[in-house]
C-alpha cells in the first residue's frame, strides 16, 4: 500500500528523527474530504516557503485546490445526503463563492484567491466551519504516542495538549496559536519542512491516491476521476482521426446536423461530444457528432435533451457505421480512429460490427449511452437549452 511505500521513500535522515510512520497517517479514518485537502494546503504552502501561516490561509489554499474538482467536473467531495443537500463543507463554500463572483470553472488560483478575499465576509461562515476539527484531527495519528487521550471538546484544551505533545512526546509538523478562529496562527516546524520540501512530489502524489480512492467512493458514477483533480491540457484531447472521418463522410453524404435539423456545412463544423468531455473524460467515436461551430460553443459542457436529440444523433452515427462498411476509403478511415477513440469494448464488439440493423444499431447505442446520460445527470450536469434558430 502507498501508506506503507511513503516511509519508504523518505531519507533514512529523517526516519530517524521524524515520526513518518505518524505523518502517513494523518489522512487515516476521514469522515469528509477535509483532510486531503488541508494536508496538501499545507504541503503547497511549505513548498512556498511559509513558516508561519493562519487557519485563513489553508482554508483559502483548500478551496483554489478542489475548485475545479467541484466546478468543472461537478465532483462531490463527501457525497450527497439523503435529501438531495451537498454534504461537505469545503464543497458548499466553492458554491457559494461560485455564486457570490460568477468565476468560470476554469479560474486560475490567482483569480479564486482574490474573489475570495472580495467576498470574505459573506464566505467567513463556511470557512469557519471547516476549522471545526480538522486541523486538530489531522495530527491524531501522533496522540497515539502519549498515554493521554485528547479532549476534543475543547479547542483551548486542545492547544495545550497538542503543545505539550511536541514538546515532550514527539515533534509535530506544526502546533498552533492563540488567535481565535481563522485567525489562529500555524506554526510549522523546521526540521518537518525541510522534510516535506525535499520529498513534496512523493507526498503530493500520495495525497492524490488517498484522495482519489475517497473520491471515487463518493462518486461511483463518475468515469476517469483522477482526471479531474485539476485543470487538463488541452492537448489531451484526440479528435483529428475523428475530424477526417467526418470530412471524408460529409464529401460522400448530407448530414444533417443534430440540433439544427440543416445540413451540416463541410468547412463550418465542429466534432463535439453529445455526453459532455468533462463527464466521459475520452473522445469516444460513439459519443462524438459534427456540429456547428457557433452552437458547439453555446452548448459548452452541458447535457442535450435526450428527446430528441438522440435518437437525431444515432441516425448520424448510424449513418457514419453503414458508410465504414461500404466505402473503402472511409473504412480506412475509421481504422485510424481505434487509437485514440475506440477503446470501449462494447462498441467494438457489438455498436460497430458488420451487419447491425438500424434497429439494432439504435438499440445497442441507447442501452449503453444512456446509464451515462443518466449519471451525468444525477452529477449536477445542466440541461441546454438551445438556443432559438432564427
Amino acid at each position: 500500500m502507498l501508506n506503507d511505500n511513503l516511509d519508504l521513500v523518505i531519507d533514512t535522515k529523517y526516519r530517524n528523527k521524524l515520526d513518518i510512520e505518524g505523518f502517513s497517517h494523518m489522512m487515516k479514518d476521514p469522515s469528509y474530504c477535509y483532510k486531503f485537502y488541508w494536508l496538501e494546503a499545507i504541503v503547497h504552502l511549505i513548498t512556498e516557503n511559509m513558516e508561519e501561516v493562519t487557519f485563513d490561509d489553508v482554508i483559502n489554499e483548500m478551496i483554489a485546490n478542489a475548485w475545479y474538482s467541484v466546478r468543472e467536473f461537478h465532483i462531490h467531495l463527501s457525497g450527497m445526503q439523503a435529501d438531495g443537500q451537498v454534504r461537505d463543507g469545503l464543497e458548499r463554500a466553492i458554491l457559494r463563492l461560485s455564486e457570490l463572483s460568477n468565476l468560470s470553472a476554469n479560474a486560475s488560483k490567482t483569480e479564486i484567491k482574490n474573489a475570495i478575499k472580495e467576498y470574505d465576509k459573506d464566505l467567513k461562515g463556511y470557512k469557519e466551519q471547516l476549522t471545526n476539527m480538522v486541523p486538530y484531527r489531522a495530527l491524531a495519528a501522533f496522540f497515539e504516542r502519549d498515554n493521554t487521550p485528547a479532549d476534543w471538546g475543547s479547542v483551548r484544551r486542545m492547544i495545550a495538549y497538542i503543545q505539550r505533545i511536541n514538546r515532550d512526546v514527539v515533534m509535530l509538523p506544526y502546533t498552533l496559536g492563540e488567535s481565535s478562529k481563522l485567525k489562529k496562527e500555524i506554526y510549522f516546524q523546521p526540521a518537518w519542512t525541510d522534510m516535506i520540501k525535499d520529498n513534496a512530489v512523493s507526498i503530493l502524489g500520495w495525497i492524490q491516491y488517498e484522495k482519489v480512492k475517497w473520491l471515487q467512493n463518493n462518486n461511483p458514477e463518475v468515469p476517469g476521476l483522477i482526471y479531474k483533480l485539476a485543470p487538463m491540457d488541452e492537448k489531451m484531447r484526440k479528435l483529428s482521426s475523428v475530424r477526417k472521418l467526418w470530412r471524408e463522410i460529409l464529401s460522400f453524404n448530407r448530414v444533417i446536423d443534430v440540433f439544427t435539423d440543416k445540413a451540416v456545412e463541410p468547412d463550418d463544423y465542429d466534432v463535439d461530444h453529445f455526453i459532455p468531455w468533462s463527464f466521459v473524460m475520452t473522445d469516444a467515436l460513439w459519443n462524438l457528432m459534427p456540429m456547428e461551430s457557433s452552437l458547439n460553443s453555446a452548448k459548452s459542457d452541458r447535457l442535450p435533451q435526450w428527446d430528441p436529440f438522440f435518437s437525431r444523433f444515432a441516425g448520424n452515427q448510424f449513418l457514419m457505421y453503414s458508410l465504414v462498411h461500404d466505402k473503402p476509403q472511409i473504412h480506412k478511415l475509421f481504422d485510424a480512429c481505434y487509437r485514440d477513440n475506440m477503446h470501449s469494448i462494447w462498441a467494438v464488439q457489438e455498436l460497430y460490427r458488420k451487419g447491425n440493423s438500424i434497429n439494432e444499431f439504435f438499440g445497442i447505442l441507447e442501452k449503453n449511452m444512456r446509464p451515462v446520460y443518466d449519471s451525468a445527470r444525477r452529477q449536477g450536469y445542466e440541461i441546454w437549452k438551445m438556443p432559438r434558430m432564427v
